[in-house]
Formats: structure tokens, sequence, C-alpha cells
């Protein structure tokens, strides 16, 4: 064998696909990207009739000013405690209720899918009235219950749906076999079957985290005077004025906003990988 690897040349359609992939990526990155540049341009550079793509005299100063806003600890104690209530929660019973539907046969089983997906459908715009309604029956509004039920609602259709396909890619003589070695459902549905399903649990958890942490409709909507109730995008609304908007601060605030989703993906990429993919083993 030759000591010098011969390099073949690429196929021009990978090359092309290669390039509008970079193509996608520059064009979904460059808003985050100006987001974080605003943020670190003066004032004067942000309200500046001719943009540059770039800051030569970066700046503190809007971070100052949102870290300096009043309740903002709180703001971001809520949303965390909001979206960790949504995530577990969700998690769970979309667990239980995909092994459920995949597992065993009972009757209007298909009647039931089909409704997760017609659930999936409906825009959650068209809800909010009669969801306002029906949380100040509960006597639910200025309270993050009135944002944390919705989301678990909204997030688990999604959740059953996908979770359902990685536990019937479990194969049932897996559960047999740990029931002659005296496992019983118990044991085998939280030591073998979450184990092997939980790469898709990571997906389904990350469309609920940032569905959660991203939410304005309903905090606006359920959280109507009880400002120590607000969440991270109510904080925002601080720096929308009348005469001008501290443009400035929205982009420090919204990129303040990011770090915990990025700190996120960091931490479950490796599972969402897998979990996207479908990944569980025989």
């Amino acid at each position: 064998m030759s000591a010098f690897r011969i390099r073949l040349p690429r196929r021009p359609g990978r090359l092309a696909a290669e390039a509008g992939a970079l193509l996608v990526a520059l064009v979904v990155a460059f808003p985050l990207y100006w987001m974080v540049l605003s943020a670190f341009k003066p004032a004067g550079e942000v309200q500046s009739a001719h943009p540059r793509p770039w800051t030569l005299s970066p700046s503190l100063d809007s971070f100052r000013r949102v870290f300096e806003q009043q309740e903002f600890g709180r703001y971001f104690l809520n949303s965390l405690i909001v979206a960790s209530a949504v995530v577990l929660t969700s998690a769970l019973i979309a667990f239980l209720a995909a092994t459920a539907v995949a597992r065993f046969r009972f009757r209007f089983r298909t009647t039931l899918l089909i409704m997760f997906l017609v659930a999936q459908m409906v825009p959650i715009e068209a809800l909010t009235i009669p969801l306002f309604f029906l949380m100040r029956d509960f006597g639910q509004l200025n309270t993050l219950g009135s944002l944390i039920l919705p989301h678990i609602a909204f997030s688990l259709p999604f959740a059953i749906w996908m979770l359902r396909g990685f536990v019937k890619a479990v194969p049932e003589a897996l559960e047999e076999q740990a029931q002659i070695d005296g496992a019983s459902r118990t044991r085998f549905l939280w030591q073998i079957l979450f184990p092997l399903v939980f790469p898709g649990l990571v997906a389904t958890s990350v469309f609920s985290f940032i569905s959660t942490w991203n939410d304005f409709l309903f905090a606006k909507s359920f959280l109507i005077s009880d400002v120590s109730q607000s969440t991270l995008p109510m904080a925002l609304l601080v720096f929308f004025k009348p005469d001008e908007n501290d443009w400035g601060g929205i982009m420090a605030g919204s990129t303040v906003m990011t770090i915990p989703v990025l700190v996120f993906f960091v931490l479950v990429q490796r599972r969402l990988v897998s979990g996207l993919g479908g990944a569980v083993k025989d």
C-alpha cells in the first residue's frame, strides 16, 4: 500500500450541498450576530442611520441598564421555574402516555393518536381568550401556574407522538426477557425502557424549553397586575418607550435571554442528535 493516501475529488453534488448548507447557516446566524453586536454597540452607533456590521468601541452600557432594571433577577428566576416545571412535567407525562399507546391495545387508541395530531394544528392565538377565562375561573391569573399549565398542555401532543416511535422501536422481546429474569413491569419501565428512549425525551424537551422560555403571548395575557410574576420576555417591555425605544437595552436583554437556551443546547447536544435521528438500539 502506498504511504501516501490518494484524495479523491469531491463530487459536484456534494460541494453544492455543502455550499448550500453553509449559506443557510450564515443566513440563520446573521440575526443572532446582529443582536449581539447591537448589544455591545454604543447608543450612537445603534441609532445611526448608517449601521455597520462591526464596532470599534464596544460598550457594556446596554447590559448595565438591563441588570440595573428593577426585579430583573426575579424575572429570570420566574422564567427558569416555568421552563423547568414544563420540561420535567411534560417529559414525565409524555413518557408514560407514549408507553401506554405503544405497548397496550385499548379502545379508541387510534382516535386518541389522531386527536394528538389535530391538537397540534390549532393555533395558540385562537385559544388564548378561552384559556384566559379558564384561568380566571380556576383563580390562576397573575400566577406562574397560568403559564405552566397551558405550556404543558401544548407540549404533550408533540412529545407523546414523537416518543411513541421510540417506545415502539424497543423490541417486545426485551421486555419478555426482563420478565423471565424476574423484573417487574415497573422496573422494566424505569431501568430499561427509560434509558433507551431518553434521547427522544431530550429532543422533545428542547422544543418544550424553547417555546416556554420565549413565551410572550401567555405572559402578556395572564399576568395582568402582579408584576412580580413576570418573566423575561415581559421584562423587555421596559425598554419600549413611547418617545424612543432603547434598542441597545432590547438587544442586550435578548442576548441575556439567549444564553440559557445555548447552555441547555450544549448540555444536551449529544442526546439531541441521537434523539432527532431516532437512535434506539436493539
